[in-house]
């Protein structure tokens, strides 16, 4: 058995659909099919009895590709809550409940619901974009980056 913490879970184990190696930096580990694995994941997660934990809270969170910022926008709270939530574990009942139904929501292919997120995001984007200058042969050239792209936000690990 394999003790799955790298999906950012506590309580994942898996009996098999997975393959050890070793490598010159130690043991690694391959997840077949880690993206039906997650939806699993969140799908149990949806119908459990008792409130999300923060990690659980986190989980769904980056299964619907979104960052913290994005999150506290849609449920109508600050950053600073949803970090709170996501790493003292004590998400309140109204939102543990609309974390379930967006991703129910986001799960049904709901356009409406896609088409917020996008919004959402796409103003995330506009917020942390910076300018990066590079020289070029002709003088400077400004290109716009987003912070986003590679962004921690969306990391699983704790």
């Amino acid at each position: 058995m394999y003790h799955y913490t790298e999906c950012g879970l506590d309580n994942v184990w898996l009996s098999n659909g997975y393959t050890e190696k070793m490598t010159a930096y130690g043991k690694a580990v391959s997840i077949s099919n880690a993206d039906e694995l997650h939806k699993i994941l969140a799908e149990d997660l949806i119908k459990k009895s008792g409130r999300l934990t923060g990690k659980e809270f986190r989980f769904l969170r980056v299964q619907l590709g979104l960052s913290q910022s994005a999150t506290a926008k849609a449920q109508g709270v600050s950053e600073q809550n949803v970090s709170l939530w996501e790493r003292h574990g004590k998400v309140p009942k109204a939102n543990d409940h609309l974390m379930r139904v967006m991703y129910m929501l986001h799960e049904s292919k709901s356009q409406l619901l896609e088409d917020a997120f996008d919004r959402i995001m796409t103003v995330e984007r506009l917020v942390h974009q910076r300018i990066v200058a590079k020289a070029s042969a002709t003088g400077w050239v400004p290109t716009l980056e987003h912070l986003l792209d590679n962004d921690e936000h969306f990391a699983l690990a704790a």
